[in-house]
């Protein structure tokens, strides 16, 4: 492999991550492998492979050609038993081709499946750096520093996701209550006060109520109008946000999350929230 390559990192992870999400969720027992394969390369770039392989559930053959259509799934029960609408393996295949690759899966029933995508990456030139990010110098020493003890309403299903926000947010010196889903969102807020939270983290796609619906359910709701409602999905194309921001959130974090952006997002919002001041936790 090539000891440098010029790329998107942030949708080469989102891609990558889709697919390691799914291999986790169908992978009772036995083994997940990430790898990375260079498919050809040449004077100005390389076509890397990247493939996850699991011992999981397997896919059957009829099914496979349509995996990476959006809303569609291995099993039309899956939303009941795993969660999900399907969108991930579209957005994957989406991100590839926008990458000049592609994605596909192998895979037979009983002995696991093996899903992956290309990306054709550029050679830097000389003397080529990676632009700084625009974000916030120190964000989370800021938000540590202003805002430790103010609570947030993280609302996400997916337990993976879940774990790795949560420790974020304590990171950076928050208090955090979880919902996995909208209902139960609306639920806690209904019976929280207006000053409990400072801000909520959304997921867009949710099984019972999604991100989209739940914001404008809590827009409604007196003394919620006003608290930042930040969405974090996967869907990372700009008719996504556009989605988001029309129902009502204020702002926009791609999965998946960067801490650092994360810090520097909440540094951004938590300024106009009046809420979620070190309290007593509310009890649920």
């Amino acid at each position: 492999m090539p000891d440098f390559v010029v790329g998107d990192r942030t949708r080469l992870i989102q891609a990558l991550l889709n697919l390691v999400s799914n291999a986790v969720k169908f992978t009772d027992t036995g083994s997940v492998t990430v790898r990375m394969l260079r498919e050809d390369e040449d004077e100005t770039g390389v076509r890397i492979r990247f493939e996850v392989v699991d011992t999981g559930i397997g896919i059957a053959p009829d099914v496979l050609a349509t995996l990476f259509s959006p809303f569609s799934q291995a099993d039309s029960s899956t939303s009941r038993r795993y969660g999900g609408t399907g969108l991930g393996l579209a957005i994957t295949r989406r991100l590839a081709q926008l990458m000049g690759g592609d994605a596909g899966a192998e895979s037979q029933p009983g002995a696991g499946s093996t899903f992956w995508f290309t990306a054709r990456l550029a050679k830097p030139v000389a003397d080529c750096a990676e632009p700084a990010a625009h974000i916030p110098e120190n964000a989370g020493d800021a938000v540590r520093r202003r805002f430790a003890g103010c609570r947030i309403l993280l609302v996400e299903d997916e337990p993976v996701n879940q774990l790795v926000a949560e420790e974020n947010l304590l990171e950076f010196g928050l208090a955090v209550d979880i919902a996995p889903d909208g209902v139960e969102a609306l639920d806690m807020l209904a019976r929280a006060t207006p000053d409990t939270y400072a801000l909520i983290l959304m997921d867009m796609q949710m099984p019972r109520m999604d991100g989209l619906a739940a914001t404008r359910a809590l827009r409604q709701m007196p003394g919620f109008s006003g608290i930042p409602v930040i969405a974090m999905t996967a869907n990372a194309f700009m008719e996504d946000r556009t989605r988001c921001l029309d129902a009502g959130m204020s702002d926009f974090l791609a999965k998946p999350v960067d801490p650092a952006v994360m810090g520097g997002v909440l540094l951004q919002w938590l300024p106009h929230a009046s809420a979620g001041r070190p309290t007593t936790r509310p009890e649920f």
